[in-house]
């Protein structure tokens, strides 16, 4: 039921970090990846999903461009037959207080984290229901990456906790409007995960001292920490879940 052999992924954000451990994952369960990538291009991805013996297609995009979502579907659909697997990871984070956050930044946080998952799995998803339509496909998986502040406020993130609250309400309501079009819509929500977004928390003796204290499982996750939830929700392992959010957070949300 895990096996993803056959399937095409397309994982942004996934040059480094959780994109680039969940593109891995995602291959060594058998599927070929599209790996969508801003300025750095993922070669270390690729050497890892070529590894498992499958295809890798890197694409490059500026997710903060709107306009740019149908021509990415466009692009990847020109290497592959079609996308089985959307894996909305990419995001950014800013950081300062409520009092001094400009406008810039929180635009520019909302359009990568919020407006660009939204477009892009519209495009998809529309891609996805021509191919059931067509009888070449049984719909798809589209997996949206939320957070902790997806449940909380947090501080000096005014932005980021908007747009990951956002991220699991955009779940729901795209699971309630395509589960009768095959296509099952969940979320993952990391914990506080070692990524170039917490360096700087890590880099604060203070808050990282304050971070570990709460977490039951007394450390920082790892990338590697979502491959298996990323697979069991691209696979017909999760055939019956529609609109869920799954913390993968050490214990986090249970303190």
């Amino acid at each position: 039921m895990f096996k993803l052999t056959g399937k095409v992924a397309l994982v942004t954000g996934s040059a480094t970090g959780l994109g680039q451990a969940m593109a891995a994952g995602l291959a060594d369960a058998g599927a070929d990846v599209i790996g969508v990538y801003h300025k750095s291009p993922p070669q270390e991805t690729q050497k890892q999903v070529q590894a498992t013996g499958r295809r890798f297609v890197a694409l490059q995009a500026d997710l903060g461009d709107a306009a740019s979502m149908a021509a990415l579907v466009t692009r990847a659909l020109q290497e592959v037959v079609g996308i089985d697997i959307l894996v909305n990871n990419a995001g950014i984070i800013r950081r300062a207080d409520f009092l001094d956050f400009t406008e810039a930044d929180w635009d520019a946080v909302m359009d990568v984290n919020l407006k660009s998952m939204f477009l892009l799995s519209q495009a998809v998803a529309r891609h996805m229901v021509q191919r059931k339509a067509g009888g070449t496909s049984g719909g798809g998986k589209i997996i949206n990456i939320a957070s902790m502040l997806s449940y909380q406020g947090g501080i000096r993130v005014p932005s980021y906790t908007a747009s990951k609250h956002g991220v699991m309400g955009l779940t729901r309501i795209m699971a309630n409007e395509l589960a009768s079009k095959g296509i099952n819509v969940n979320a993952i929500a990391p914990g506080y995960m070692a990524t170039d977004n917490t360096q700087a928390l890590r880099d604060d003796p203070k808050r990282n001292a304050e971070i570990l204290a709460r977490i039951p499982a007394g450390r920082w996750g790892k990338a590697q920490d979502l491959q298996g939830v990323a697979v069991f929700l691209a696979s017909s392992a999760s055939d019956y879940m529609h609109g869920t959010t799954i913390p993968v957070d050490g214990g986090w949300l249970s303190r």
